[in-house]
């Protein structure tokens, strides 16, 4: 089965604890602290593997989660790392946060990495809290959760080739001429349900590969057909052939085909029509077909050069060959999406408004009380170990600091009232 879009949930490890520990050993007579860190969480890291063709393996998988890392021990010994979570992916695949449309990593070289979900850091031990008003801190914090997002996977193939056109003009029939590869062919409309890639090799030893995409229909980038689920592997190729049927066999206008075609094009990605176009004007064993590419010249007058073959017969495939490979040493690659210069390469300072993201929000439930929330909120409040009393103090002054008992204030929190915070209820005390 060949699968291309996918969506999977994915967890770095959480930090490990820190740890409240005392020194008691002979001849130490002032012991002190002595707990240790907490070791890193694993992160969650994507890796391009060359072997792999689909995302098939993510239908069974969907969710993937880090270790956490170890905790810290006594004498000031740190805890173990956790070892990164190692995940498989094909070249090609383009990792998309589900929550905000950003693109995560575009994944196309074999072995290249992306740190898709990071894992927490450590805890810290009380040995790192001593200080001179206070040298022997029984405080100590819990490992940083890990970060976790809902992750989109789209494979988009790497063909630098993209066939084109109707169903059953002999797209798949072309690509098992000119290469090794066997699609599925019949006298039916949607004979191919799946993309097929091909290795080409011209006669003057140049090579490149070639993707028979599923038939388009008018339609298709709103979903018609096959074409929505299969236009988004257009993306990568660096050329189009549009392969048209030219005999006229199914009562279609063979220049109507090639204009619904380029529509539907462009209106999936505005961007696709950059790309340049070679037309293949298919079938021309067939009587009917001379008279046809006649009138389609007239109508195109220009736009894109016309090879006419025969798939059948392999008349003109050798000429169509040498034109597509020619084209593709003078063609770039298309970027997916805007990206930024190398670190190397940078020579200028881009900036982008981002709207500062509030540490946290105060909202009411029906019984009165005042509800606490928000990412940087969540996190204090994990790492906070509530057993010790001078962690829960160290808890309210971090509140207080960024700003939340001023703001309860504002909402109109008096002594007494209930401050919720997650699962725990809390009495604010002004």
């Amino acid at each position: 089965m060949f699968v291309d879009r996918v969506k999977v949930y994915v967890k770095g490890g959480d930090g490990g604890n820190g740890m409240v520990a005392f020194r008691r050993e002979k001849y130490e007579p002032m012991g002190g602290p002595a707990g240790g860190d907490g070791g890193k969480g694993a992160s969650v890291i994507f890796v391009v593997d060359e072997g792999l063709r689909t995302l098939m393996d993510f239908r069974y998988q969907k969710h993937f989660k880090g270790k956490r890392g170890e905790n810290g021990m006594s004498k000031g010994q740190h805890g173990k790392g956790a070892e990164d979570l190692i995940v498989k992916v094909p070249p090609g695949t383009v990792v998309t946060d589900e929550d905000t449309g950003e693109v995560i990593a575009d994944l196309i070289k074999d072995g290249q990495r992306a740190v898709i979900a990071k894992g927490g850091r450590g805890g810290r031990g009380n040995v790192r809290f001593a200080t001179p008003a206070n040298p022997a801190p029984e405080v100590a914090e819990n490992g940083e959760p890990g970060q976790e997002r809902n992750v989109t996977l789209e494979l988009k193939l790497l063909a630098d080739v993209g066939l084109v056109g109707f169903p059953n003009v002999g797209k798949s029939t072309f690509l098992s001429v000119v290469s090794a590869a066997k699609p599925k062919i019949a006298e039916y409309h949607f004979t191919t349900i799946k993309p097929n890639l091909g290795v080409v090799s011209t006669d003057d030893d140049r090579s490149f590969v070639m993707a028979d995409l599923p038939g388009l229909i008018e339609g298709a980038h709103e979903g018609v057909g096959l074409g929505h689920q299969f236009l988004r592997h257009v993306e990568r190729t660096r050329v189009i052939v549009h392969v048209i049927d030219m005999s006229g066999m199914e009562g279609r206008d063979p220049y109507e085909d090639y204009i619904t075609i380029n529509e539907e094009l462009q209106q999936y990605n505005l961007r696709l029509l950059e790309r340049p176009q070679i037309i293949v004007a298919n079938k021309m064993d067939i009587p009917s077909a001379q008279e046809n590419i006649k009138a389609f010249k007239e109508k195109l007058q220009n736009e894109y050069p016309v090879y006419p073959i025969s798939a059948i017969t392999r008349e003109g495939v050798r000429e169509v060959l040498f034109a597509i490979a020619d084209l593709l040493e003078v063609t770039p690659q298309f970027p997916l999406h805007e990206e930024l210069p190398d670190e190397k390469e940078i020579h200028r300072v881009v900036y982008k408004h981002e709207e500062e993201e509030k540490p946290f929000t105060i909202t009411r439930d029906p019984d009165g009380s005042f509800v606490v929330s928000g990412d940087k909120i969540e996190r204090l409040f994990k790492m906070t170990d509530f057993s010790r009393e001078e962690a829960v103090r160290r808890f309210a002054r971090q509140l207080r600091s960024i700003g939340v008992d001023d703001a309860l204030r504002e909402r109109g929190a008096k002594d007494g009232d209930t401050v919720r915070l997650f699962d725990y209820e809390f009495e604010f005390m002004d």
